[in-house]
């Protein structure tokens, strides 16, 4: 077996972990901007719902 310290890294292998950094360092925008859309959808749907399908109804007596 080979012992993991004694293996250098190669300049391609250095160049990936310097972008994986900076994609890191940017930050989940992607994730945030799914989750808001998501959470948007389901926002107007419920009010779509509670327009559509409540008020008509009228009051429950």
């Amino acid at each position: 077996m080979t012992d993991p310290s004694s293996t250098r890294s190669s300049p391609v292998d250095e160049h990936d972990d310097d972008a994986v950094d900076e994609i890191v360092r940017s930050g989940p925008r992607g994730a945030i901007a799914v989750a808001g859309v998501a959470t948007a959808v389901v926002i107007a749907l419920w009010f779509a719902f509670y327009f559509w399908v409540f008020l008509p109804r009228g009051v429950i007596q």
